[in-house]
């Protein structure tokens, strides 16, 4: 009999002691457990330091360099990344685990519960505002992320399925978290703007402020999530105004 294939579990973290914890006490089902330390001046590492000794330190500014790295570091024929601000159930795991022993795919799109503090909420994600499913289960050699500072654009190779069973996912605590995520996410994209040569017009990012609103709130049925709904939209139209914004206007 074949041995069964061995599983990564891949995280990768940025001062992340307040949840990291509970981030990886759900991942006790992988055969190894990676974590990748990006310039942590917290307690990250002492925490990672209790649940495994494969530790990477350093300092990246590109996101998809560091999580490329991650995935270098991996020694399983099956890779599973997964966030500090994201939750494994057994169901999950348990699914994960049947799919790597039979499926003849390389890698898969896992949906997503996301929760803006205690509330879930379940439509009006996109254009850069979070997601309902990405892929996080993939084969060695399957997946390799690009060289953007944010949202990296993701080379696949082979087949992909899908699973079933959600991740859960804590996208922000509160509406001022969002705010803070959208300095963040528009400061990092505005880099990339800049370092591409071209940051685009200012009338064509004024128009994604209403494509992108409609986009999230009406044809992803933001609206059934009431506020919630409103914010995220306005959130996903804002940020290319707001990232082109800062690339003209502020030095890198």
């Amino acid at each position: 009999m074949s041995e069964e294939p061995r599983l990564s579990a891949l995280v990768v973290v940025h001062n992340e002691d307040a949840q990291l914890a509970e981030c990886l006490e759900t991942l006790g089902f992988a055969d190894e457990l990676v974590v990748v330390l990006d310039r942590c001046t917290d307690g990250s590492k002492d925490i990672a330091l209790q649940y495994t000794e494969h530790l990477v330190e350093g300092a990246w500014d590109i996101e998809g360099t560091r999580r490329n790295t991650g995935i270098d570091a991996c020694t399983g024929e099956w890779i599973f990344e997964v966030d500090a601000d994201e939750r494994v159930s057994e169901l999950l795991a348990l699914e994960i685990q049947n799919t790597i022993q039979q499926t003849t795919d390389s890698y898969f799109l896992v949906p997503y519960d996301n929760y803006v503090g205690d509330r879930l909420v379940r439509f009006g994600w996109g254009a850069s505002w979070g997601v309902s499913a990405t892929v996080r289960l993939f084969r060695a050699g399957a997946k390799q992320w690009g060289d953007q500072r944010i949202h990296p654009k993701i080379k696949f190779n082979g087949e992909m399925g899908r699973l079933v069973s959600p991740m859960v996912h804590y996208v922000d605590r509160d509406i001022s978290d969002m705010i803070q995520r959208l300095d963040r996410y528009t400061t990092s994209r505005a880099s990339d703007l800049r370092h591409s040569g071209d940051i685009g017009k200012f009338t064509s990012n004024i128009r994604r402020i209403f494509s992108r609103f409609w986009k999230c709130y009406v044809t992803r049925h933001g609206y059934r999530e009431g506020p919630y709904g409103f914010l995220i939209a306005l959130f996903a139209g804002l940020y290319p105004i707001l990232s082109y914004l800062k690339a003209r206007l502020e030095d890198g």
